[in-house]
């Protein structure tokens, strides 16, 4: 029987536009939305007989088809909330502008009610959602803590100073998102950074051009990074490898102290990454804690681990969060993602038996105890809450003050920490990057937040027209009106306008504009965009650098008060 050809013509394809979901778009917005559309489509496949079928069954079969006839394929796909994931409205940012989902509470601050653009909280306000209440403790350890603690702590309240300036950057600085910042202890000038790759960089800002990248300390992100308390010049750095380095700064020689990994890659099940670190002066010690739960001491004189890993939080779960008490350094505070903040005394530390845990509603990012008395505990938590504990000494089963602030997001980004001012003597003023952008002259911009902890409210908001990428890292320098941000890949130094003025006038400051790009920037300084497509877990198959110590090559940039219109200058 000789073979039966066919040809089929393509399908025709009908789109029409859903007119009901069109119509209960939002209507408030003039411009149209960016938001993918759903089509109705109807298909009907009509098949063409060209050639005689000589088969007697088959035309009959063909026959039978055709008189029977089939109906056409009807796809509905109708406008579908990214929020709700049900159809009739749409829902998201565009712009600087956030359309909420009616299905849902405000994304500000959860509570229904209302959208995110009147929320009351969406300038933080006074007492924040809960109104700070005067404890009745009448303990004897609260009484101590006033005679001789809170006798530190002035009465009145000094002027705030705020850096809100910028006055020097380094453009694509890092090859991925910058993690952590740390200030140099006693060089005033320096600040090290730690990227998403596990470079860590040095940076002499005054001197602008004088920099270096170290690329083979780790592997992967470098999560936290402490000094020395005998030494300035040896940096201690916490990684998602699973290892601690110790760096000698002049050189760049680095060493591991502790591998978690011994045995390599086998599986993200077995991996081992360690985040929250601190340094422990009075016992000699390096604290780290891992993504399960566990914390790990070694002692700086023999670089040896000692006892046994100890399980503080529940396990399976991260430890984002250590810090040592700055005038009790047998107080230890983690916090991790099992929604609680922990409250440790090293001398009997055991699982199980923290002296006091303080509950939040989802992951929490950050905890760190109050920079001079060490009596306040400042806590971020994903669930847009900033959250105060007046006295650590005091009734903890309730912070003292909750703040309503922007920062639920970080996928692809940093984690939002809100930082305590080490220069602040009333131990009140915090900073935290936001992530609700506010518009700015048609430019949606997220600025850096000044809150004062006290009252919740809004000290200041700063912002620069130039930098259009996220802020979630800031740190403010412990002894100079200054403070640095880690915003992408890039660095900046913001200083007040006085301040930086008088160090223009002094000597002409410089942007420096790292990476492959060469060429002069128009109107907007390129910093890298914000949403990296790699996860944050560790890439076995990832290629090492194969230099020990690369310095980039910039080319230089005239900062005229950061103008975009920037004159191209030797070295």
């Amino acid at each position: 029987m000789p073979p039966t050809t066919r040809r089929m013509s393509f399908p025709r394809v009908v789109i029409e536009r859903d007119t009901d979901s069109e119509e209960s778009s939002s209507e408030e917005e003039e411009e149209p939305q960016n938001f993918d559309h759903e089509v109705e489509v109807e298909v009907e496949v009509e098949v063409e007989e060209e050639e005689v079928i000589e088969n007697e069954k088959e035309a009959k079969v063909l026959e039978d088809v055709k008189k029977k006839g089939k109906a056409p394929i009807t796809i509905s796909l109708k406008k579908v909330c990214k929020v709700c994931k049900q159809t009739g409205h749409e829902a998201g940012f565009k712009g600087a502008t956030y359309i909420d989902c009616p299905m849902k509470p405000c994304y500000l601050c959860k509570m229904p009610g209302h959208t995110t653009m009147t929320c009351p909280h969406r300038v933080s306000m006074e007492h924040g959602v809960v109104p700070a209440r005067k404890r009745s403790t009448r303990s004897p350890l609260d009484f101590v803590f006033e005679r001789q603690i809170r006798t530190n702590v002035p009465k009145i309240k000094p002027a705030f100073v705020v850096p809100d300036q910028v006055d020097c950057a380094v453009i694509r600085y890092h090859s991925r998102r910058v993690t952590c910042l740390e200030f140099h202890p006693t060089n005033n000038h320096i600040l090290l950074s730690g990227d998403k790759k596990g470079q860590l960089g040095v940076w002499d800002y005054d001197k602008v051009h004088e920099k270096t990248v170290y690329s083979n300390i780790h592997s992967c992100i470098l999560n936290n990074m402490r000094f020395s308390p005998s030494n300035d010049g040896t940096l201690y750095a916490a990684s998602s490898d699973g290892t601690i380095s110790c760096t000698d700064l002049e050189t760049g020689m680095s060493s591991a102290l502790m591998n978690l990994n011994p045995d390599g890659w086998h599986g993200p099940s077995s991996w081992r990454m360690l985040y929250g670190m601190d340094v422990n002066a009075d016992k000699s010690l390096v604290l780290v804690a891992d993504n399960i739960g566990y914390l790990y001491m070694m002692d700086m004189r023999s670089h040896n681990k000692t006892g046994e890993e100890i399980l503080i939080h529940k396990k399976g779960s991260k430890v984002v969060g250590l810090q040592c008490n700055p005038v009790q350094p047998e107080l230890l505070l983690s916090c991790g993602n099992d929604h609680f903040a922990r409250i440790w005394d090293m001398r009997k530390l055991e699982a199980q038996s923290s002296l006091v845990d303080l509950p939040h509603k989802r992951v929490v990012n950050a905890a760190y105890f109050s920079p001079r008395s060490g009596s306040k505990i400042l806590t971020t938590a994903q669930d847009n809450r900033i959250r105060i504990w007046d006295s650590i000494f005091g009734n903890l089963e309730s912070p003292s003050r909750e703040i309503v602030h922007s920062h639920d997001f970080n996928r692809h980004l940093t984690p939002f920490r809100a930082e305590w001012d080490p220069k602040d003597p009333s131990e009140s003023l915090a900073v935290i990057g936001r992530y609700i952008s506010e518009n700015y002259n048609g430019a949606a911009l997220h600025p850096i937040d000044f809150i004062d902890t006290s009252t919740g409210q809004l000290v200041a908001q700063v912002m620069e027209p130039n930098i259009t990428t996220i802020s979630p890292v800031n740190k403010l320098h412990p002894r100079d009106n200054v403070m640095a941000t880690g915003s992408s890949r890039s660095l900046f130094i913001w200083r007040t306008k006085d301040d930086s003025e008088l160090v223009q006038e002094k000597d002409e400051r410089k942007i420096i504009l790292c990476g492959k790009s060469g060429k002069k920037p128009k109107g907007k300084f390129d910093c890298g965009s914000d949403d990296d497509s790699d996860n944050d877990t560790f890439s076995p198959k990832g290629k090492k650098s194969k230099s020990n110590k690369s310095e980039a090559k910039p080319s230089s940039y005239t900062l005229n008060k950061f103008k975009t219109k920037s004159t191209k200058s030797s070295k």
